[in-house]
């Protein structure tokens, strides 16, 4: 059984929730999926206040932020869907991003992470849905998800209805193949851009860089600074 989460940058269904659910049809494996919407269920912004740090439950949102916190911890695979506002994710993304940047590899990463998968689709009328993609990676990776596929496409239409015929076809062929690798995939190599950075801020961390010492002592306790790996 397959465990999914998947996170929409949006409440409504529109275009990139389309491409997300071609995905999720298109994958033969036994799977269980969950589905959160933003901002209908994770409404708040970052206050900087780092919290956080001291303790994840010590977040003002946390009773807002807990069970989706658990549902990706617990996941295989995470899917992270944003249409592209400003050539930029979506609001609710940006926000959802900031409330978990403990789980970042400089701060209190889980190291649950580490053994994952990750998608990030974007869709676009025009131009953007690349790099609203590639902010998202970029925090995924630095979540210590080891592989995070990015797919963005301009879907020349303002919503899925208007979305020419040519270009549903070719959607559902990329969806199609996607699906298929993640289907049949089954162990998660960390690769070289992982373990590179789970070294620098191991370091950071023994030379007390950290924002906090509550940082070092949670890197120490799972015993990350003394050669033990989260992905062994």
């Amino acid at each position: 059984m397959m465990k999914i989460v998947v996170i929409h940058g949006q409440n409504h269904k529109g275009s990139t929730w389309h491409v997300a659910d071609m995905l999720l049809q298109d994958m033969t494996c036994e799977k269980e999926v969950k589905e959160f919407f933003l901002p209908r269920d994770l409404k708040h912004f970052c206050m900087g206040c780092y919290s956080c740090l001291e303790g994840r439950e010590k977040c003002p949102f946390w009773e807002d932020k807990q069970p989706i916190d658990e549902a990706i911890k617990a996941a295989d695979l995470v899917i992270l869907t944003t249409p592209n506002y400003c050539m930029m994710p979506s609001a609710p993304m940006k926000a959802f991003l900031d409330l978990f940047f403990t789980n970042w590899l400089s701060h209190k990463p889980h190291e649950e992470m580490f053994k994952k998968r990750a998608v990030v689709i974007s869709t676009t009328a025009g131009t953007g849905a690349g790099k609203a993609n590639k902010l998202v990676a970029d925090n995924l990776t630095n979540w210590g998800i080891p592989q995070v596929i990015r797919y963005g496409i301009s879907v020349n239409a303002m919503n899925w209805h208007g979305v020419p015929d040519k270009k549903k076809n070719k959607i559902k062929k990329d969806m199609k193949r996607l699906a298929s690798k993640l289907s049949r995939q089954k162990k998660v190599k960390v690769g070289i851009k992982t373990r590179i950075l789970f070294w620098f801020f191991g370091g950071m961390q023994k030379a007390n860089w950290g924002a906090s010492p509550a940082e070092k002592e949670y890197w120490a306790s799972r015993g990350w600074l003394h050669g033990v790996k989260p992905w062994k």
